[in-house]
């Protein structure tokens, strides 16, 4: 399976009084971690998204654990990776760790769409083009 790393650095202002991350920071985190993967992929999501015709990828259901705090100054490593394919869905696992602590886990189901032929405004889901997949499920160098 493909796993991609970020590294992060808890800012001051990612932080609660308490000296924690504030927990919504985590869900940008996963965002910015989705990006991440999906580049390190080489399916870098503004060219991916005019090649296929894509309006997005909009998160459908997102949970997390929360195990260990993080606080201001502390580095994570956030490694992140697909671990399920729908027909037009997918969820993304990303995990937070500090040191050798695992932090936080959490889990997005985000939805491949485009415009709804009846309606361009409105978005609906389509097809995971099978060579998308591919690329987010081979390991790197292979």
């Amino acid at each position: 399976m493909f796993v991609h790393e970020k590294r992060l650095v808890v800012e001051w202002g990612d932080c609660d009084g308490a000296d924690i991350v504030f927990y919504p920071n985590y869900l940008a985190w996963f965002d910015a971690c989705t990006t991440a993967l999906f580049a390190a992929a080489g399916l870098a999501l503004p060219q991916l998204f005019k090649q296929h015709g894509v309006i997005g990828i909009p998160a459908v259901d997102v949970h997390a654990r929360f195990l260990a705090s993080s606080g201001f100054g502390d580095e994570l490593r956030a490694e992140s990776g697909m671990t399920g394919f729908r027909r037009s869905s997918f969820v993304i696992r990303h995990q937070f760790f500090r040191g050798d602590i695992l932090a936080v886990e959490g889990f997005e189901t985000r939805v491949w769409t485009g415009a709804d032929p009846e309606n361009p405004q409105r978005m609906k889901s389509r097809a995971l083009p099978p060579e998308i997949i591919e690329r987010l499920t081979t390991p790197a160098g292979k």
